[in-house]
């Protein structure tokens, strides 16, 4: 009877130790944080990849809204939104300026694509001209579906078509007032064109979408992504010290190497590229 007695002692205390090892989970009370980011972070996958290692350091949850850029900002400037992780620099440089926010850092970047049928009705494939890529499809009319919701894709996708010299108008340019993903799935029902982000068009087409890439590279489609400290003086509901926190973890060298090779394993390529000061002082 002793040693069984001895034994199970032991393997109580084995028990405790590891119970006392293991992280504890988030309180009832603990404060949530919210973050406001683009559809592109969300439909893309890197999120399900990179908040789960925040919320168990901290014990916390997050909570993310995935909008377009213009609407994360006006979340923000409303004071309905903790941190911001968007992709619209002037819009970005805009809300600081006007003391919305209290603290930007450079997080990472990817580029944009111009995809389209693999038809190719408007001639643009291999193109490296934006500007030209869109012209040609306007002049054949072939169809276009645009984010339509002052995302920071939309905005991006406005740029060009003021480059080009082109108000788009007319029954082939489709306003969708949709996500990336949304919209990525009505070019592809309509055999039309897009402007994608080439994170969120690579994870569609673990999904099966035959669109293809067929215009890149060019400068203008260079897609930098920052993250916002939303000033706490919008509301007492904003959590400073604990959004603090989070934008020196996201930039942070082990999350940015998580970054790097986000999509490797799939693709051949990372979906984003690292780009923290923090990550280029390494």
């Amino acid at each position: 009877m002793f040693p069984m007695k001895k034994l199970l002692i032991a393997l109580f205390v084995v028990f405790l130790l590891a119970g006392c090892a293991a992280p504890p989970p988030p309180q009832v009370n603990s404060p949530r944080l919210l973050l406001a980011t683009t559809t592109s972070t969300r439909d893309s996958g890197l999120l399900d990849v990179l908040l789960p290692d925040f919320e168990k350091q901290n014990r916390v949850a997050v909570d993310v809204v995935a909008v377009g850029t213009g609407q994360a900002l006006k979340l923000g400037e409303d004071g309905n939104a903790d941190v911001l992780l968007v992709h619209a620099r002037a819009q970005e440089d805009a809300f600081m300026d006007a003391g919305h926010g209290v603290r930007r850092e450079d997080v990472m970047y990817n580029d944009f694509v111009i995809v389209g049928p693999a038809a190719d009705p408007a001639g643009i494939r291999g193109g490296t001209d934006a500007a030209a890529a869109f012209a040609r499809i306007a002049e054949t009319g072939a169809p276009f579906v645009s984010r339509g919701d002052d995302s920071g894709t939309h905005s991006k996708e406005k740029a060009i078509w003021q480059t080009a010299g082109i108000e788009p108008t007319g029954d082939w340019y489709i306003a969708a007032g949709q996500g990336m993903g949304a919209v990525l799935t009505m070019a592809d029902e309509q055999q039309a064109y897009t402007l994608s982000d080439r994170a969120t068009y690579l994870a569609r087409t673990l999904e099966g979408t035959e669109l293809v890439i067929l215009t890149e590279s060019d400068p203008i489609l260079f897609n930098p992504y920052g993250v916002i400290a939303v000033n706490p003086a919008k509301s007492e509901k904003i959590h400073g010290d604990l959004v603090g926190r989070f934008i020196d973890w996201l930039i942070a060298v082990p999350t940015q190497e998580k970054i790097a090779q986000f999509g490797v394993e799939e693709f051949g390529q990372p979906l984003f590229v690292p780009d923290s000061q923090p990550w280029r002082n390494k």
